[in-house]
């Protein structure tokens, strides 16, 4: 079937040049690694200043052709110390918001950036709006657990959530996972303190009362409440966890924290004598296959969902094979019309809020 061209350009990816720690040419060679390892991905917009971006495109050797990129100019920056509201309002010609503007007009699908997060997310909610029927969007996560990955989400874009902020939670974060981590029906859990009835606070019993509902009507699969040790554990793992963003935002953290505390620890124990130095050069390929089973890189790009549009935030001081990643994902979710398939579960999930549940 023959596409028209807004829709062609509608599927566009626009990747925000300019807002992160590395500058626009770690950005330029992203897009040339992401052009090169996906020869079918989606056309890109670079949106950023000309003056910077022609040279740096010129010594990549990559041409702007109009068809697999192309470029926006945009000459102002939201730089990480700018408050991110009043930065919104002073800076309109920055190449994050252009970027956003290309999404709502209808000239993009997703914007990829590594520029400040909260003028990214304040921006991409002022600008996108929510999807119908979703008051408040949500950040996921990509987080790696015994065997595999799972979804973490609300990761910190709505820290006061309410019951049915999770129920939507879940179902983002059910379609997040199908087209990033390849599951068909992803196994939901709850974020609490136990995982027996009425364990919990007052959100999570009746975000429970909710979910169960939803799985009874086929929405979602829901596995239960969990606790704090099963998140990364192998035996019946969940692929999607749900929780409100204060605690999703403490928990990433604490995560990656984590992993950096034992690899520092790792590297001095080893340095510590000869013997201990000689053990790692020959355990040195399980230490690099351990460092690419956690490396956040592979799975860059946390996106902000619930939009009518799609924002995808890497880390500010992100490197270019981090950006490609983000900019790869943009790609599947195009492919996978991940908004369409959103809305109507959030369609159908309107009964289970307007239908009275009876404690069990």
């Amino acid at each position: 079937m023959l596409t028209s061209s807004r829709d062609s350009a509608a599927r566009r990816i626009a990747v925000d040049a300019m807002g992160g720690d590395l500058g626009p040419a770690e950005v330029v060679a992203a897009v040339k690694l992401a052009l090169a390892q996906q020869p079918a991905l989606n056309p890109v917009v670079l949106v950023g200043d000309e003056a910077q971006l022609t040279p740096l495109l010129a010594q990549a050797s990559l041409p702007i052709d109009g068809q697999r990129l192309s470029l926006h100019h945009a000459p102002e920056v939201i730089t990480m110390d700018d408050k991110p509201v009043l930065a919104l309002r002073r800076k309109k010609n920055s190449s994050m918001l252009r970027a956003i503007e290309l999404v709502k007009d209808g000239a993009a699908s997703v914007v990829v950036s590594c520029g400040n997060t909260g003028a990214l997310m304040a921006g991409g909610t002022l600008r996108l709006r929510t999807m119908q029927g979703i008051a408040r969007p949500a950040l996921a996560a990509v987080v790696p657990r015994a065997g595999g990955s799972f979804v973490l989400i609300d990761a910190g874009a709505n820290p006061e959530a309410r019951p049915e902020h999770l129920l939507h939670n879940a179902i983002l974060g059910s379609h997040y996972c199908r087209v990033r981590l390849g599951q068909a029906t992803p196994r939901i859990g709850l974020m609490s303190i136990g995982t027996e009835e009425g364990k919990g606070n007052a959100l999570t019993t009746e975000a429970h009362a909710l979910l169960r509902a939803a799985h009874a009507q086929g929405i979602l699969n829901y596995a239960g409440p969990i606790e704090g040790f099963q998140v990364f554990a192998a035996e019946e793992p969940v692929d999607v966890v749900v929780c409100d963003g204060f605690v999703g935002n403490i928990m990433l953290k604490s995560w990656e924290s984590l992993v950096k505390f034992f690899t520092s620890t790792i590297k001095a124990e080893l340095r510590a004598n000869p013997l201990r130095m000689a053990g790692a050069i020959m355990a040195k390929g399980a230490f690099a296959a351990l460092k690419s089973r956690i490396d956040p890189d592979r799975h860059s790009g946390a996106p902000l969902l619930g939009l009518r549009g799609n924002i995808l935030k890497a880390h500010g001081s992100s490197k270019r094979l981090a950006i490609c990643a983000a900019i790869c994902a943009a790609g599947e979710i195009i492919s996978a019309e991940m908004n369409q398939h959103i809305e109507a579960d959030v369609q159908r999930a309107a009964s289970v809020l307007s239908t009275p549940l009876s404690p069990q």
